[in-house]
C-alpha cells in the first residue's frame, strides 16, 4: 500500500536513514537549489530543510529523487507491478484506440476502492487564512538558477474544472510568486487547465483554482501522468495506492482537494489578467523565456497546524524528474499498446526530457511497418510532441543505448530510412525556429525487407553471434581458463 500522506512517508525514510534533516539555515535564493541538485545527481537522500530563511515552514526536497524512493512511496517493488495490473485489466478484450483507454479506466472506476472519497473534515484545513491574512512570502518558494525571473513553487498540484462539462483536471505546473497574494499560472498551450481557462474567459467567467502542496505521494505522481483529458487523475491515484483518495471541499472555491495535503491555495482567476512570467531554468536544462501567463489572486490559504512544503529542482538532467518519467514509461506501456498495438516496448530517454526522443521496438511484419508506427506515435496524445522516433526490431533492448545506437548507426540508409516531417512540439522547446511547431524525424533502424527495395545479393545480412555449442562449452570450462 502507498503512504497516506507525505509526512508519514518522510518518517519512514527517516527511520531507514534515507532522509537527511538539515538544521542549518539555508537560503531559498540559489543556495537550496545548488544543494539539492548536487545531492540528486549523486543519488543522495531525501532532504528536509528545517530552517529556511524567511519562512517558518520546513521544506522537503528530493523526495522522489531515486527509483527506490518513488517505488516505496507508491507501495511497489517494481514499476512493472502496475503495468501488469493494467495489462490484466485490458485482457481479454484488448480495446483499441482512445475509446479503449477510456473503457480501460472505466473498469478501474468500477472498483470500490478506486473512486475518491469525500470527507467533511480534513487535516489540511486545520488552519484557515483569508484575505489580508494571506502572505505567500511566508511559503518557501525557490529561486533556483541565476537567470530565473523570480521565485517559484515547483510542485504545486493545480486543480481546475471545465466550465461547461464540470470535468476536473489535476496538473503540475510551475508557479511564479509575483507578490504576497499573486502567482503566475504557467499553463502551456497543450495543457488541459489552459483549455479550462480559455473556455471560462470566452464565457466571461472567473475560473476557480485550487493548488495543493505536499499531497499523498500517489496523488503527486498522478498529477504528472499524461492521462487523456476526460480521465480523472484521482481515479488513477486511487488505483495506484490501492484505496480511495480522501478529498475535502475547498473553503472558497467549488473544487475538492486532498484531505491529507499540507497546504492549499484557493483563488479565482480573472479573465484576461496576465503578467510576465519567467525566465525559468526548466527541465530541458535551458532557460525558457519570459511570456505573459494568467495571474491568480489567492483569497484563502488552508493548511495543517505545523505544515511543511514539498518542492523539486528541475534543470539539466538528471533531476528528480527522472524517476517520475520512468514510472510513467512503465505504467503506460499497456495503454500505449492499445493505441499503437504494433509496439513491443518503448523508452523515453531522460536526457531528452521524456518528450524529445522515443525509442520503440516492433515485431516487423510488412514493408514500411516502422513508418506506420511513426505516424501512429505522432498521433497518440502527448506523444505527438516527440521530436525523434527511433524504431528498432523486437530483439533490441530499447534501454540499452549501445545496442540502440549500433542499430541506428549501422542499419540506416539515410536517403531512404529517414522520415522528416513538421508538427507540434512542446511549448518549452527552444530549438524550433517558431514556437509550438517544428521539424521532427523518424529513423527506421529495423532489418530491411526485399519488398522495401533492399535487393542486394543475399538479402539483409545476419548479425554476428557466437556459435551456441562453443559458447556453452566455454561456459562450462570458464574456471579452467583462470579468467
Amino acid at each position: 500500500m502507498a503512504y497516506d500522506d507525505l509526512r508519514s512517508f518522510l518518517r519512514a525514510l527517516d527511520r531507514e536513514g534515507d532522509l537527511k534533516r538539515i538544521t542549518a539555515e539555508v537560503d531559498p535564493h540559489l543556495e537550496v537549489g545548488e544543494i539539492v541538485d548536487r545531492v540528486n545527481k549523486a543519488g543522495g537522500p531525501a532532504l528536509l530543510f528545517e530552517n529556511v530563511k524567511g519562512s517558518a515552514m520546513p521544506l522537503a526536497m528530493n523526495v522522489f529523487g531515486t527509483d527506490r524512493r518513488l517505488l516505496k512511496a507508491l507501495g511497489l517493488k517494481s514499476y512493472g507491478e502496475i503495468s501488469e495490473q493494467i495489462g490484466g485489466l485490458l485482457k481479454p478484450e484488448l480495446p483499441q484506440g482512445f475509446v479503449g483507454v477510456r473503457e480501460a479506466f472505466g473498469k478501474l472506476g468500477s472498483m470500490a476502492h478506486v473512486p475518491p472519497k469525500k470527507v467533511k473534515e480534513a487535516p489540511v484545513q486545520e488552519v484557515v487564512l483569508r484575505g489580508e491574512e494571506v502572505d505567500l512570502d511566508k511559503l518557501p518558494a525557490l529561486f533556483t538558477w541565476p537567470e530565473d525571473g523570480g521565485s517559484f513553487f515547483n510542485l504545486g498540484l493545480t486543480h481546475t474544472k471545465h466550465p461547461e462539462t464540470g470535468i476536473r483536471n489535476l496538473g503540475l505546473y510551475r508557479l511564479q510568486r509575483h507578490d504576497k497574494r499573486t502567482i503566475g499560472m504557467h499553463w502551456q498551450i497543450h495543457k488541459d487547465s489552459r483549455n479550462h481557462y480559455q473556455v471560462a474567459a470566452k464565457r466571461g467567467e472567473k475560473l476557480p483554482v485550487a493548488i495543493a502542496f505536499g499531497a499523498p505521494p500517489a496523488v503527486t505522481y498522478a498529477s504528472t501522468a499524461p492521462l487523456p483529458g476526460d480521465i480523472d487523475e484521482y481515479l488513477f491515484a486511487g488505483f495506484l495506492q490501492g484505496k480511495r483518495v480522501e478529498m475535502v471541499d475547498c473553503k472558497t472555491v467549488p473544487l475538492q482537494v486532498p484531505a491529507h495535503a499540507e497546504v492549499v491555495l484557493e483563488g479565482w482567476l480573472e479573465p484576461g489578467r496576465m503578467l510576465p512570467e519567467g525566465p525559468f531554468g526548466d527541465h530541458t536544462g535551458f532557460y525558457t523565456p519570459q511570456e505573459d501567463f494568467p495571474a491568480l489572486t489567492i483569497d484563502t490559504i488552508t493548511m495543517r497546524k505545523r505544515p511543511l512544503l514539498q518542492s523539486i529542482v528541475v534543470g539539466r538532467p538528471p533531476t528528480e524528474d527522472g524517476p517520475l518519467g520512468r514510472a510513467t514509461e512503465s505504467f503506460f506501456l499497456p495503454l500505449l499498446k492499445i493505441i499503437v498495438p504494433d509496439i513491443v516496448d518503448y523508452h523515453l530517454p531522460e536526457s531528452g526530457g521524456f518528450h524529445n526522443c522515443i525509442i520503440v521496438s516492433i515485431d516487423k511484419k510488412y514493408p514500411k511497418h516502422a513508418q506506420k508506427v511513426m505516424s501512429a506515435i505522432w498521433g497518440a496524445h502527448m506523444l505527438s510532441l516527440e521530436k525523434l522516433i527511433v524504431v528498432v526490431d523486437s530483439d533490441c533492448d530499447v534501454r540499452n543505448y549501445h545496442e540502440v545506437s549500433w542499430r541506428a548507426f549501422g542499419n540506416v540508409d539515410y536517403s531512404r530510412d529517414l522520415v522528416v516531417v513538421e508538427g507540434p512540439v512542446d511549448h518549452l522547446d527552444h530549438a524550433s525556429y517558431q514556437q509550438y511547431w517544428g521539424g521532427k524525424a523518424g529513423v527506421d533502424a529495423t532489418k530491411k525487407l526485399p519488398e522495401e527495395g533492399y535487393t542486394r545479393d543475399g538479402g539483409w545480412p545476419n548479425m554476428v553471434e557466437s556459435d551456441p555449442a562453443t559458447a556453452s562449452k566455454v561456459d562450462r570450462r570458464w574456471k579452467e581458463y583462470g579468467l
